[in-house]
């Protein structure tokens, strides 16, 4: 092709026709792609979980389908000879395997997510060191909204200033080809309730059958009331993880450590109510130990014996030791 004087290598009139052909085609997917999903931001506009739920899949498909579209059309447009195609594809196929490797492992993840039921928008995970909630996934990277730690893991990497799990304010990506070399774990997926525990140590003299009571009572007054639980989650639960209604009750436990008495009760509670539920119950457990004047314990340390001790002082200069002032007397 001439033009402005220059040979252009490669352009032909045929190649001009295809490219005119593959920008009007790629800005009627796009242009199409976006408005479907406008459309679908419109009709579904509650902010229920429910419907955020459709909503992002709604999108997700029409992306998807939008990406398939592009890549056959444009394969069509350049390749019409079919053993053309299977060559350009074969060498293109091996080209990406091999300098793209990172990000070809990331859409197969992306596919996994999809079919394996991993995780959705809105679930709390924790993946690739990143604890928080799903905000957006993408088909090379995953976004959460990063919440903090609880104590036992505060000095996990990255480090943390918030204690507890809330929002750090912080918005991460991470690689969807974390979930084939780093484990997943969800905590809203397949049973949205999570078991917690709280301890406190008291001295092997306090009464222990009121702490007791007094852990059991908050625990019941702030943790989930298994009584409002569907029935379909109890029964997802017992299917599922063969775990018995009995064991949703709060319970108390004992174990005996050299300095005191450790009691510790397990209840269960929604997985976004945990940092409320276990304020509200660490203060009407101090409440109540103070009305029964028992106070929590310390580590104590009993001396069982002590060596001879001697203590020696300076002469000052001019004295003499008593005894031998008494010689020089008589």
């Amino acid at each position: 092709m001439h033009f402005l004087g220059i040979d252009w290598v490669g352009v032909n009139a045929e190649n001009g026709r295809k490219l005119l052909l593959s920008l009007i085609f790629i800005a009627v997917i796009v242009g199409g792609g976006i408005g479907l999903r406008a459309l679908v931001g419109l009709v579904l506009n509650r902010t229920d979980h429910s419907t955020l739920q459709t909503k992002f899949w709604t999108r997700q498909g029409i992306s998807l389908l939008a990406a398939v579209l592009l890549v056959l059309g444009l394969l069509s447009i350049w390749f019409n000879d079919p053993a053309r195609l299977a060559t350009a594809f074969g060498l293109m196929s091996a080209g990406l395997a091999f300098a793209l490797q990172q990000v070809v492992t990331s859409v197969a993840g992306y596919f996994v997510i999809l079919r394996g039921s991993t995780f959705t928008v809105g679930d709390r995970i924790t993946m690739g060191g990143v604890r928080g909630d799903v905000l957006r996934l993408g088909f090379i990277q995953t976004t959460i909204m990063e919440m903090g730690q609880p104590p036992a893991v505060q000095g996990s990497s990255p480090a943390m200033w918030v204690r507890s799990r809330q929002f750090t304010g912080r918005i991460v990506t991470v690689s969807n080809a974390q979930i084939f070399s780093e484990p997943v774990f969800n905590y809203t997926r397949d049973f949205p309730f999570i078991w917690e525990e709280m301890s406190i140590p008291i001295t092997y003299e306090a009464d222990r059958a009121k702490v007791e009571a007094i852990m059991l009572a908050a625990a019941k007054r702030h943790a989930l009331d298994t009584n409002a639980m569907t029935d379909d989650a109890k029964t997802n639960l017992q299917d599922r993880f063969g775990v018995e209604p009995i064991d949703l009750e709060p319970r108390v436990f004992f174990r005996i450590t050299d300095n005191w008495l450790e009691l510790t009760v397990r209840f269960i509670l929604g997985t976004h109510q945990i940092r409320g539920a276990k304020d509200a119950m660490s203060r009407e457990m101090l409440v109540g130990l103070d009305a029964a004047g028992i106070g929590i314990a310390s580590a104590t340390y009993d001396i069982v014996g002590l060596p001879p001790v001697e203590i020696a002082g300076r002469r000052r200069a001019g004295q003499t030791p008593a005894g031998q002032a008494s010689d020089a007397a008589e």
